[in-house]
């Protein structure tokens, strides 16, 4: 049974297609544009290789650490430590540390090979007891988007020997190795986590990856270094060996006029994220990818526990009000797609394109709804009123942290739109520190949270949906519902025995959330990258979408 893949597997719905081509409906559930935008020249950048030299790379956010649980640490985590397996194109996991693995009959019983040889950037044995330690570090706390992906899963792992790993469940889990290639799963060097600080970890990571974390000037930029004796990169890399480059300097410009016109200016060789109002532009000068991010897209998480959202026919009554993908293609001027699927993301495998079209926008079913629930007053400023209370929401978000500019342009246009049927919505940026320190994490802080979570896998639901009891409390729940069926469901379609019925379940579980309408969608999480046509073979990985230097090379 070698190299055995789990019953549920990753489809090729992230797969790169060509930037500006024309899109069909099936390729925009993949990506939007991709690998190769057109040039000034036909001539540009196809010169003779270079060996050397630094990328200069500029990206909207700086987070805290290098490694963690947030996607922007991932983009960077990726650069440094390598994933026991990868994801592909066409969906397929294929070997990176791991060479070949294999899963019992029960599915209860994972063992995976190591390559041969491996060793961290500091000396230490890349071997299958610093695997294990990983898993364990992970397990103790040292990555909560691990926890919540394999935390109810994973009983325990050991070295059977040097290469080889062992790992046990509680359960199935079919996506095992699909949650395994995403970079929170990097693996690092047990002696760097035993004798250095959290501090030193968080900032200069030691893994066995392409390059190695050098100057972090907080602020403006980090420096990776090229990691010489790199020779372990994954199956669908496009080269083996050392990065071509020296290094690259990963520099952190907030404003996207700023951001763009580095690259413009040659200043920057590559940026991330492009702004949508200079994506048109970026596709004749550079070549531009975009990454359309499996998970759960960005997503109107509804509080069900306290204010007006606790009642079903409001919550209904507000997915109606806005004309939702009107407000997504003006913020975003078509360049990121509208997706009304709130739970789901329609690049992730189990994607239930129906639940897409639950709500369309709909004035009149609001009014009625709202009628019901008993919302039939106005105030002198036409917001809808019951017992005296207007129908005030409060919609948090995390401002060029988890929502970017063209994200709060969208809020502002559904705060308008909302209003003729009566909701007052108040908008509440908040900083990447309020917001990842917890302050508005309980259900007296919010009416509504804007955000989403990157995840290969349809499991996603089992994160954002598991319930948030006293006894097991579950933050990634931000719309507080527990729904002990829906649940189960879920649990179900994590355990199944083949990708049809995993999905049949997860489309189901996905129809069940949307009728209860606890979380509106909005649009599909994407990163994108341009960059100069004489920088070649940068490329942004199939789990989650970061950009990969290790085989980039400038050519003459």
């Amino acid at each position: 049974m070698k190299n055995r893949q789990p019953a549920y597997q990753p489809t090729s719905r992230s797969k790169a297609i060509k930037a500006g081509a024309a899109a069909s409906a099936a390729a925009l559930s993949l990506l939007l544009a991709a690998c190769g935008g057109q040039t000034t020249s036909a001539e540009a950048g196809t010169g003779e290789k270079v060996d050397g030299g630094t990328i200069r790379y500029a990206h909207l956010q700086e987070p805290a650490c290098v490694y963690g649980g947030w996607v922007q640490q991932a983009f960077l985590s990726r650069q440094v430590l390598d994933s026991l397996v990868s994801q592909a194109e066409d969906g397929s996991i294929v070997p990176w540390l791991a060479e070949k693995w294999k899963v019992s009959e029960d599915q209860l019983t994972w063992t995976l090979t190591l390559k041969p040889g491996l060793e961290f950037t500091d000396g230490t044995p890349l071997d299958a007891q610093a695997v294990s330690d990983n898993f364990e570090f992970w397990q103790a706390g040292g990555n909560g988007t691990v926890q919540a992906h394999i935390g109810d899963y994973y009983s325990s792992s050991r070295a059977i020997d040097a290469k080889t790993l062992e790992v046990k469940l509680s359960d199935p889990f079919t996506p095992f190795l699909s949650a395994l290639s995403q970079s929170y799963f990097g693996i690092q060097s047990p002696t760097a986590l035993e004798s250095r600080s959290e501090a030193e970890n968080c900032e200069a990571p030691i893994g066995s990856g392409p390059f190695t974390v050098g100057e972090w000037k907080r602020g403006q930029s980090i420096t990776f270094n090229r990691n010489d004796a790199y020779d372990s990169a994954p199956q669908n890399a496009k080269h083996q060996g050392p990065a071509y480059v020296d290094s690259v300097v990963w520099s952190f410009i907030q404003d996207n006029t700023s951001r763009f016109g580095s690259l413009a200016s040659g200043e920057s060789d590559a940026i991330g994220e492009v702004p949508t109002v200079d994506f048109d532009t970026a596709k004749t000068q550079f070549d531009v990818q975009q990454f359309l991010t499996p998970g759960r897209p960005v997503t109107l998480s509804l509080n069900t526990v306290e204010g007006p959202f606790t009642d079903v026919k409001v919550r209904q009554a507000f997915a109606y009000s806005a004309d939702r993908k009107a407000v997504v293609d003006s913020a975003f001027l078509g360049v990121v797609p509208f997706e009304g699927n709130g739970t789901v993301s329609s690049s992730t495998p189990g994607y239930n394109p129906d639940v897409a079209a639950d709500y369309p926008f709909d004035v009149e079913k609001a009014n009625v709804l709202l009628d019901e629930a008993g919302w039939t007053g106005r105030s002198a400023e036409g917001s809808r009123t019951k017992d005296g209370k207007e129908l005030e929401v409060k919609i948090v978000f995390g401002l060029n942290s988890t929502v970017t500019a063209e994200g709060a342009t969208a809020l502002q246009n559904l705060q308008e739109q909302v209003k003729a049927t009566g909701f007052k919505v108040t908008l509440v940026p908040a900083t990447q520190a309020e917001l990842f320190s917890g302050q508005f994490s309980t259900p007296d802080t919010y009416d509504a949270q804007l955000g989403y979570w990157t995840s290969p896998h349809a499991g996603i639901l089992h994160i954002n949906f598991r319930q948030n009891t006293e006894q097991k409390p579950n933050p990634a729940n931000t719309t507080f519902y527990n729904n002990a069926k829906i649940e189960n469901v879920i649990l179900k379609a994590n355990s199944a025995k083949t990708t049809a019925e995993a999905n049949k379940l997860y489309g189901e579980a996905q129809q069940l959330l949307s009728d209860e309408a606890v979380a509106v969608g909005l649009y599909t999480q994407t990163s994108s990258v341009a960059s100069n046509p004489k920088l070649k073979d940068i490329w942004l990985e199939a789990s989650q979408g970061e950009p990969v230097f290790h085989d980039a090379y400038f050519t003459e």
